[in-house]
């Protein structure tokens, strides 16, 4: 199995570890000589989704990466990655348009700012025992189209979706020890 991630900022290094860990081969994208290598999945990983977004359109990466989502490649967005991946942004800041792949509507920093930051555990479906989620300025889903499975809320907030081959959650996986979210996107990404 062999993952890329987006690496043009944000937290790519952890995730980076934590699907190594699980056995996964992983490289960095950051130019579009490195999207031209064999992938089974991508990550995008949290960060400023305005900076990440501008960074996709002038490093030519945004089309094929779209394009590949469009075509099946499973992918997992974690905070940024979710607000990249939603056909629909309140509170958009960025001129250019995200990838919107996803049929879900996002409210950017719907928790607040950096001091609106938290960390709880939470049932997440189709896992046994409750996630570990830290929530970084994090965004939520406010609603859901046809076809996307709600898997986790916080206090009535949609924090997990996914759709298809899709996987986003608000929080942030990959800064903590419990692997199962990388677990259910590797068993993803091998169907």
């Amino acid at each position: 199995m062999r993952i890329a991630i987006l690496a043009l900022q944000g937290a790519f290094a952890e995730h980076k570890a934590m699907l190594e860990r699980l056995g996964a081969e992983t490289f960095e994208v950051r130019q579009a000589a490195d999207w031209a290598q064999p992938k089974d999945g991508l990550v995008l990983p949290g960060g400023e989704s305005t900076v990440m977004l501008k960074l996709l359109h002038e490093l030519n990466l945004f089309e094929p990466i779209r394009d590949a989502i469009r075509g099946g490649l499973p992918v997992m967005g974690t905070c940024a990655g979710l607000i990249l991946l939603s056909e629909e942004i309140e509170n958009k800041k960025s001129a250019f348009p995200q990838i919107g792949t996803m049929r879900i509507k996002t409210c950017r920093n719907g928790y607040g700012r950096q001091l609106g930051s938290f960390f709880t555990e939470a049932a997440f479906q189709g896992i046994a025992s409750p996630v570990p989620m830290t929530f970084i300025r994090a965004p939520y889903i406010k609603e859901v189209g046809n076809g996307v499975e709600v898997l986790a809320r916080i206090d009535g907030n949609i924090v997990a979706a996914r759709e298809g081959k899709q996987l986003v959650t608000s929080f942030h996986p990959e800064l903590n020890e419990d692997p199962a979210i990388h677990q259910l996107f590797l068993q993803m990404a091998a169907e």
